[in-house]
């Protein structure tokens, strides 16, 4: 008989508290706490040389924490600057094409200009008109051919950068760059394995406040609101407890089915609705620890 009470003992005190808490009051809402949780991917595929971070590492965002083999990118990267630098010379010296085409036809604009008045004044033969328009017109079309040339160079060339700007981004991705602030929650690859882009490599939260997400019934919605000031009671031993002040900051518009897992206020409540709780943590809120919520002094 003692040995069964020794047993029941530890069970019959979480029921005790569970169903009293402030003043001997049962709790408005009950809940676990979670985090705004990142996982943090690959973006290239490769090889990861380096990834800095560990579990309870905190880090700070934009931090650099790791790299991905970048070898073909930055081959890749050096292949197209030497094709920019080969189009460039290119469009010089379609360029200079166009000054010496552009030069010859005002040449033959002027002295197609003076025939033209010799002719008028039966100063010159036909033959000669002729001859002249017909240069002309072969330096017009060599002109315009030209500016072609340099235009078709030049659209080239704005395409190649386009390459350049993605295979630098590329490059820059390599990098790995921690996203925001807060501490590692886990782990998951190491240096020196492969990787693909979008494989996980580990979770960062910011843990300096924690979130109780509880629930509540219809009956309970006119009651609370979001910027609310709340109560949240927290376990500290097994036999003590202390209560930490919190703030409603998302009520949710749609009822669900109430998770097996969690107590409600009222009993035998089949469709409930999810709350957030802020709560900051002084280090002794850990995720998915339970919680208890009173709306009301």
């Amino acid at each position: 008989m003692k040995m069964a009470y020794r047993i029941l003992q530890p069970l019959i005190l979480l029921l005790l508290f569970t169903s009293c808490g402030v003043n001997g009051k049962k709790a408005d809402a009950y809940g676990n706490f979670e985090s705004d949780e990142v996982i943090v991917s690959s973006e290239m595929t490769g090889r990861v040389t380096r990834l800095s971070v560990e579990v309870g590492d905190v880090l700070k965002e934009r931090q650099v924490v790791g790299r991905i083999d970048s070898t073909q990118a930055f081959l890749k990267y050096q292949q197209l600057l030497s094709s920019r630098k080969a189009l460039q010379a290119k469009i010089n010296a379609a360029q200079a094409q166009v000054t010496v085409a552009r030069t010859q036809l005002d040449i033959l604009q002027k002295e197609k200009e003076r025939i033209e008045k010799l002719y008028r004044d039966s100063a010159s033969t036909q033959q000669q008109l002729d001859e002249i328009n017909g240069k002309y017109e072969i330096a017009k079309a060599q002109f315009q051919a030209a500016k072609v040339g340099v235009e078709a160079v030049v659209s080239e060339l704005e395409a190649l950068e386009s390459q350049l700007r993605q295979a630098a981004d590329m490059l820059s991705k390599c990098t790995i760059v921690n996203p925001v602030n807060g501490t590692v929650l886990e782990r998951y690859a190491e240096a020196g394995e492969l990787v693909t882009a979008g494989s996980p490599l580990y979770k960062i939260a910011d843990i300096s406040y924690l979130y109780l997400r509880a629930y509540v019934s219809g009956l309970q919605l006119p009651a609370i609101k979001i910027g609310q000031q709340v109560k949240v009671m927290i376990d500290k031993t097994r036999n003590e407890s202390t209560v930490v002040p919190g703030e409603i900051i998302w009520i949710s518009s749609q009822a669900e089915f109430t998770p097996k897992i969690i107590q409600t206020k009222e009993e035998r409540v089949s469709l409930v609705y999810a709350i957030r709780v802020k709560v900051k943590n002084d280090g002794t809120l850990k995720i998915g620890m339970p919680g208890e919520v009173w709306f009301h002094k």
